[in-house]
């Protein structure tokens, strides 16, 4: 089947207010219908290396891959990146080092989210904003029982102990959401950069009111208004 929808999109990344280094990547391939955002952890810029060794490494996917060849390859780069950092940490003395990653892949009507961390992918339909991944984090247990919301969680002490990331432990585990897109669907992938400060009435609103030329600046004034605290990125997809 020919993937007859087209998509628009913007991508941003900042280093925010407080940090020397942009440990953040992300990451747009509109010929392949993949976006990318990587938050990277570890210090002593080996977070500004994994995220960026995870944004080379599914940059170099090959061209006219149908969409389950694709799909895999992603999950395989990501995989590959792994393995890569997990031997970098090993060569720097055995610290960890690691990066979130969530992705976005759009095709034949369809869209996939792969994640791992605390990276988001959220979605606008008619007007309401939906969290389409959950965040693998200290905190996230919390939201699953009904104590807490996401917007409570990301103000919580431990908010950034995340329990997953591309190069940390022996095996990754990716997890996966799919769903049907629709045409006027706006998507929004972000660093926690983003979410400490746009809780979801905010994203709704900035979302739903602001077109895409001017919406990443939008996100990004929320994010250094609150306090640009950490390296801030974001890509919105506007499904035509």
């Amino acid at each position: 089947m020919t993937d007859v929808r087209t998509y628009r999109f913007v991508a941003q990344t900042h280093v925010g207010l407080k940090r020397k280094v942009n440990e953040d990547a992300f990451l747009a391939l509109p010929d392949h219908h993949i976006w990318l955002v990587s938050d990277g952890m570890g210090g002593h810029q080996a977070g500004d290396y994994a995220s960026a060794l995870i944004v080379d490494t599914v940059a170099s996917l090959p061209l006219g891959l149908d969409p389950a060849a694709r799909m895999h390859g992603l999950r395989d780069r990501i995989q590959t990146a792994h393995r890569a950092i997990q031997a970098e940490a090993q060569a720097r003395g055995g610290g960890t080092i690691g990066a979130t990653v969530v992705a976005l892949v759009l095709a034949n009507g369809h869209f996939l989210g792969l994640w791992a961390g605390d990276s988001r992918l959220y979605r606008l339909r008619d007007g309401v904003i939906e969290l389409l991944t959950s965040d693998h984090s200290a905190v996230a247990d919390y939201v699953l029982a009904g104590k807490m919301d996401w917007d409570e969680a990301d103000q919580h002490p431990h908010a950034n102990a995340i329990t997953r990331a591309v190069g940390v432990g022996e095996e990754l585990e990716l997890d996966k959401i799919r769903g049907v897109v629709e045409a006027g669907d706006r998507f929004l992938i972000c660093s926690d950069g983003l979410t400490k400060y746009a809780t979801f009435p905010i994203l709704q609103e900035v979302l739903s009111t602001t077109p895409l030329e001017t919406v990443g600046d939008r996100l990004l004034q929320v994010a250094l208004e609150g306090g640009g605290a950490d390296n801030i990125s974001h890509i919105v997809v506007d499904v035509i």
